[in-house]
């Protein structure tokens, strides 16, 4: 079950309110990290986040099977953050995934079904229109992809200079 998806820009605040959100709501909390440290400046980017997430939160670092890994972490914690869908997409266009559509539909399909969790993502198709082809199908399969997870989450909150504005709001 989707609890809620965080969007917005970059350094918006995402990540510091999902956890935020979790930790009011659940006990044991865990993150699954999809970001790879594959040079220098993602390998700062990654402490500095570890270096913000206080002790009670496990990490579980899993760049493309995000789900499985929620499946076999479930009985261990209430929910999980998952530190970013655009990046795990990222990620499987970069592996070559020729029809990464089939893995959004197949990775919607199994969040319905998975261990509780708060996604964070990126928004990137309000700027202007890249200039390569592959940034544009980046962008567009991240509006896809973001669109899909709204639709089987509970809540969405779009932050905004780090400030969250409530989109989605549970129904009664």
């Amino acid at each position: 079950m989707v609890v809620a998806l965080i969007g917005g820009g970059a350094r918006s605040g995402k990540s510091r309110f999902a956890l935020r959100y979790a930790e009011q709501r659940f006990e044991r909390l865990a993150l699954v990290a999809t970001a790879q440290a594959l040079d220098e400046e993602m390998s700062g980017r990654i402490a500095r986040h570890r270096s913000e997430r206080p002790g009670r939160w496990s990490t579980i670092e899993e760049p493309v099977h995000i789900v499985e890994a929620m499946r076999r972490e479930a009985a261990r914690f209430d929910v999980f953050v998952v530190d970013c869908l655009t990046l795990w997409l990222s990620n499987l266009l970069l592996a070559g995934d020729e029809c990464p559509e089939r893995q959004i539909d197949a990775l919607v399909q199994e969040l319905s079904a998975a261990p509780p969790c708060v996604l964070v993502t990126n928004e990137v198709g309000c700027g202007i229109v890249p200039e390569n082809a592959l940034a544009r199908r980046f962008r567009d399969l991240a509006g896809i992809l973001n669109s899909r997870a709204a639709e089987v989450s509970r809540e969405v909150h779009w932050m905004v200079f780090g400030i969250p504005f409530a989109i989605k709001t549970p129904q009664p």
